[in-house]
């Protein structure tokens, strides 16, 4: 089982039908509304934001999942516009929004769950949007290029689409799980760190959908940084259509089904690392001889979010003494006499004080796009993988000019 990626030909579950459009949100006039439909329904499961400053459409997502018994009969995503900050406007805005496209559709408004990325605290276009909405259902498609252009217009400071999709076996049937996603800045991770959308086929209720979507987002989604910040819209949403007729009836078709969420995510997540505001470097970071799997990701998070790593990443500067202070500020109880770390093949610290190397060779090795940085701890067995990314200059003249 291997997801296909961006560039490979996607994979796209029955049950789905996809579209997008220009509303005219984004300056730019790129396509900035788009639309996931399920003519059957779908079984719903999700995460959000654990920013307490929470978009509007966080807030109404939620609550659509709780009046309808998390069952989905569309998605509508705009960028350009976060609708966050926006008070008791920015509610009526985005359920105007829904009620909008349900009367279009013939479903109830809280079967439509809504979902906006883009500038904070800037009123929410509402009547470009409801004015779209034609457009967008006049645009309707179930084949990969209609999936592609929902995948591209939510994106912001993306510089390319972000999809996976893969096929496998579930039970007796086969079934189709696609991935798309967006981000690129203010990605840090707290349960789901962007806006993250998996199709599939599969006939499984939002009880089962839950628990393996939460497990998917903790090694994947929840293992990823590149700037240290939590954005106020982050949703990962998973429906199932039930029209390939596969069922997570047993133990081997919900590992199956497992296996191939799994491998999904963890590619999106790598994606979107990859696409960081700025990135030169993508950092395979691994913590190995942690007490447990939270203290190995307690110190992934504080050595990937620290500024004068990231900036030695980013000067492929083999500063091994920065990586050493990250993991002992991270709040971990390591003992700095166990510590080894290794950049690539390279060992540059040995219980905690410096390994001989050659600093050319590793000077070199960190100039690659994508490199590997091994910490040891020395307290147990538990390890965590991380994707991270070194921190440009780049990256500060993107988001100093983002509104301008």
């Amino acid at each position: 089982m291997t997801a296909s990626a961006a560039d490979s030909e996607l994979l796209v579950p029955r049950g789905f039908l996809f579209s997008a459009t220009t509303a005219g949100i984004k300056a730019s006039g790129s396509p900035d509304l788009a639309l996931a439909e399920i003519p059957g329904g779908a079984a719903a499961a999700a995460m959000f934001t654990t920013n307490r400053v929470v978009a509007a459409p966080v807030t109404c997502g939620r609550e659509h999942l709780r009046r309808n018994a998390a069952r989905v009969r569309a998605v509508i995503v705009n960028s350009g516009n976060a609708n966050c900050a926006t008070g008791a406007a920015g509610m009526r805005a985005c359920r105007q929004v829904c009620r909008a496209l349900a009367k279009s559709l013939g479903c109830a408004e809280a079967q439509v769950f809504p979902a906006s990325t883009g500038v904070i605290g800037v009123p929410l276009p509402v009547r470009k949007l409801v004015a779209a909405i034609p457009a967008l259902l006049a645009a309707r498609a179930a084949d990969a290029h209609a999936a592609q252009r929902f995948a591209r217009a939510i994106m912001t400071t993306d510089t390319r689409m972000k999809t996976a999709s893969v096929r496998f076996r579930c039970g007796r049937a086969r079934a189709t799980l696609l991935g798309v996603a967006k981000g690129a800045g203010m990605i840090h991770p707290r349960l789901a760190t962007m806006l993250v959308y998996l199709f599939t086929d599969v006939n499984a209720t939002p009880g089962q959908l839950q628990p393996l979507l939460r497990d998917a987002v903790k090694h994947s989604f929840n293992r990823i940084s590149i700037d240290g910040d939590t954005s106020t819209n982050d949703t990962v949403l998973l429906l199932a259509s039930g029209a390939a007729g596969a069922r997570l009836a047993s133990a081997a078709a919900r590992q199956q089904f497992a296996a191939g969420l799994n491998e999904i995510c963890r590619s999106l997540a790598r994606q979107i690392v990859a696409d960081g505001e700025g990135v030169q470097h993508v950092v395979n970071l691994r913590i190995e001889g942690a007490r447990n799997d939270a203290e190995a990701s307690q110190v992934a998070r504080a050595i990937a979010n620290s500024p004068l790593v990231k900036t030695a990443w980013a000067g492929a500067d083999p500063n091994w003494g920065r990586v050493l202070a990250a993991a002992g500020y991270s709040g971990a109880a390591i003992d700095p006499a166990k510590v080894d770390i290794f950049f690539g093949p390279h060992q540059l610290c040995r219980k905690g004080v410096a390994a001989p190397f050659q600093e050319p060779l590793v000077h070199a090795y960190l100039s690659q796009p994508v490199f590997d940085v091994r910490v040891r701890l020395g307290r147990g067995r538990a390890a965590a993988d991380f994707w991270t990314c070194d921190l440009t200059a780049e990256y500060v003249r993107i988001n100093a000019d983002y509104r301008t």
